[in-house]
């Protein structure tokens, strides 16, 4: 495996901005971004009495993302409905109208604080202390670079969210604009606001605290604290990368929407669907979807027994144990072949959140139906 090494000039200067663009996108989607005016506003908090308490029936169908946070509570971000909070009694949903940046929710983290946050459309981000949100807006424009930034760097409670070109890093009450492309060239100063081949889909921090990065067009990114490293062979760049997963044995795992799973286990990098021949040819000629492939890969979770699960678009989820792949599908109780996302809680069980039918469950031998009661 031959990969780009890229060492990072620490006072490189970037931009502090609080904006995250949270989009699902194949390789070659466009994006009218409008203009690029915005502003960083810690203080522009919506008053708790403000927003809507009062208990929804209905979970919305499109589930983008599911998280469990340290008090129990279960949120499921959605694709245009904004975002659901379960206590295991009431669910209460909150949208744009009660602060929240933008009703697509495709990312939702919990800070040392206790604070949610929210990954959502438009390249937002907003912050949830359990009182009110913390919106950011584009209201007016930033400098993209500061002479004293020094974001590239790790920290155990840094948190991480996509941006257009490259990343944005939040630690100690702020923002950090990382674009990728200015790497290798330094006279580039992206937009984090405008999709590119370098625009971040998925990022996963690993056992070690190193930080890996899917992209729209360029494979994958690992940074180690101090250098770059490119994963771009076998087909993993071109299609986007939309699900990056370490498993339990220390092996890392790429879903590519188009190309398929890749596995790394720290020294070679293998296309895994095509060594079972499990790849979809007609996709990347045309985007024809084919059932019983395993190319369109969105999400990618582990079991308590080790076994990895792989939910793809069009061809419902994958279970592997280290030897054998089954398929499940709506003919098995999965509730969409569409899967957008697998989340184990903390109490180990895994959730499906599907595109068009909402939430089932895996209770070790059916799915079930997740239903408010």
């Amino acid at each position: 495996m031959t990969s780009i090494k890229t060492h990072i000039n620490k006072k490189t200067s970037f931009t502090i901005l609080l904006l995250l663009f949270c989009l699902f996108a194949i390789n070659g989607q466009n994006i009218n971004q409008g203009t690029n005016r915005f502003v960083s506003d810690f203080d522009n908090k919506i008053a708790v009495n403000s927003i809507n308490l009062s208990n929804s029936k209905e979970l919305d169908d499109n589930i983008r993302s599911i998280f469990h946070d340290t008090k129990g509570n279960y949120w499921f971000g959605t694709n245009d409905a904004g975002v659901y909070r379960y206590d295991g009694k009431s669910l209460v949903q909150f949208t744009v109208k009660d602060g929240l940046s933008n009703n697509q929710v495709q990312s939702i983290q919990e800070d040392k604080d206790g604070n949610i946050w929210f990954g959502t459309g438009l390249f937002n981000v907003s912050r949830f202390d359990r009182r009110s949100f913390t919106t950011f807006t584009k209201k007016e424009e930033f400098p993209f670079m500061a002479e004293d930034n020094h974001g590239w760097k790790l920290s155990q409670t840094d948190l991480w969210f996509y941006a257009g070109s490259g990343v944005y890093r939040y630690s100690d009450n702020s923002f950090v604009y990382l674009p990728l492309d200015n790497i290798q060239n330094k006279e580039t100063q992206s937009s984090p606001f405008n999709l590119s081949r370098y625009a971040v889909y998925c990022l996963l921090k690993d056992k070690k605290g190193n930080m890996w990065f899917g992209t729209q067009a360029q494979g994958v990114c690992h940074y180690d604290g101090k250098s770059i490293t490119w994963f771009k062979e076998k087909g993993l760049s071109g299609p986007a990368v939309l699900g990056i997963f370490e498993d339990s044995k220390g092996n890392l795992w790429f879903g590519n929407n188009g190309a398929g799973l890749f596995r790394y286990d720290g020294k070679i990098l293998t296309n895994f669907t095509e060594e079972n021949g499990l790849g979809n040819k007609d996709f990347i000629a045309s985007g024809k979807s084919n059932p019983g492939t395993l190319a369109r890969i969105y999400t990618i979770n582990e079991d308590n027994y080790g076994n990895l699960w792989i939910g793809t678009v069009d061809s419902g989820v994958w279970r592997y144990d280290g030897k054998n792949l089954i398929n499940y599908t709506t003919t098995d109780g999965l509730a969409s072949n569409a899967v957008n996302t697998i989340y184990k809680d903390r109490n180990g069980d895994l959730w499906f959140g599907t595109d068009g039918d909402g939430i089932c469950k895996f209770n070790g031998l059916t799915f079930e139906k997740f239903r408010i009661n």
